[in-house]
């Protein structure tokens, strides 16, 4: 009988799901320890983790059984994927759940970067009331730019169009035709650039799109844009971000994500004026969390009961 470990905490709806099913045992004492998991791991047959069990070589080396992760949200950097995909284990995410929570968190950031709401609150705290100091900008008639076509990259273009934005997009694995279909234009990265009054991330970390905002690619960029990161802190060189901001050549900037999190206290970005911090919320949401934990028990209950591997993150495995 198949047995499933999840070391992170997952919502009861999922919980649910996985002993309702008949054929499979489970383990879920909510968060673990690292020590705890390494302890047991080697009885598992499949694991379903959040951002805090990192599924690195030690760990996958002492899964002697696993036959399938599944990664209960999007991002899968937590997973060491060449490692897993030596020994044959299937890694999978749940890519519809955050969507809709990521998308509007994006949109918060964006409308709190354009009307200083952050300052404005603290202000108030403070006991000023300085209306003048905190003037602000309408996002019609802007320019946002999205970097990542995907998912959430088109639910935060519907949103921005709403608000009667000029929206366009990069994405090398999008087709022109089904940005056009939704009224989105499709440019190169450098046209994408120099055109956009606002820049919103929303593409996975790989060795092409890691550091993706630099200093070069910055120096391409309208003077006084804004930019809001979402996705991975690792799209964006922090140090050369917090130089721009400096300079003033970006305005302003949202970050809901760091290249390390918690980020420790050296990071540039952190104290400094002009940037807007969240602690990793995108997907914080009952209905994201609810539909995430669901999804990731159908996907794993699929896998391993009927052999139907879905969502699989590293393709080149072989399953089955």
């Amino acid at each position: 009988m198949p047995h499933i470990l999840i070391p992170d905490n997952l919502e009861k709806i999922g919980l649910n799901l996985l002993t309702q099913a008949e054929g499979v045992t489970i383990q879920a004492p909510a968060k673990m320890s690292r020590d705890e998991v390494l302890a047991v791991v080697g009885d598992a047959d499949g694991m379903i983790i959040r951002s805090g069990t990192k599924a690195n070589a030690e760990l996958l080396q002492k899964a002697s059984k696993l036959k399938a992760i599944v990664r209960a949200g999007v991002g899968v950097d937590n997973v060491d994927l060449v490692k897993a995909t030596e020994l044959g284990i299937a890694v999978m995410n749940t890519p519809a759940g955050n969507t809709v929570a990521t998308a509007e968190h994006t949109m918060a950031l964006m409308l709190a970067l354009a009307r200083h709401i952050p300052k404005a609150q603290i202000s108030m705290l403070e006991g000023q009331w300085e209306r003048k100091a905190f003037m602000g900008t309408e996002l019609r008639g802007k320019t946002l730019g999205i970097i990542g076509f995907g998912r959430v990259g088109q639910a935060v273009a519907k949103r921005s169009l709403a608000f009667e934005m000029n929206v366009i997009a990069y994405d090398p694995y999008v087709s022109k035709q089904m940005a056009q279909s939704l009224n989105v234009a499709l440019l190169s990265l450098d046209e994408l650039l120099a055109r956009a009054d606002y820049l919103t991330l929303h593409t996975v970390v790989t060795p092409e799109t890691e550091h993706l905002i630099d200093a070069e690619n910055i120096a391409k960029m309208k003077d006084g844009v804004r930019l809001i990161n979402a996705a991975r802190g690792s799209l964006v060189n922090e140090y050369d971000l917090a130089e721009a901001i400096k300079s003033g050549k970006i305005t302003g900037a949202a970050l809901d994500v760091y290249a390390e999190e918690p980020p420790q206290k050296d990071n540039p970005l952190i104290g400094l004026s002009g940037i807007i911090h969240t602690p990793h919320l995108g997907a914080s949401t009952l209905e994201a969390q609810e539909a995430v934990a669901a999804e990731a028990a159908e996907i794993m209950l699929d896998a391993l009961l009927r052999n139907e591997y879905r969502n699989v993150v590293n393709r080149e495995v072989q399953v089955g």
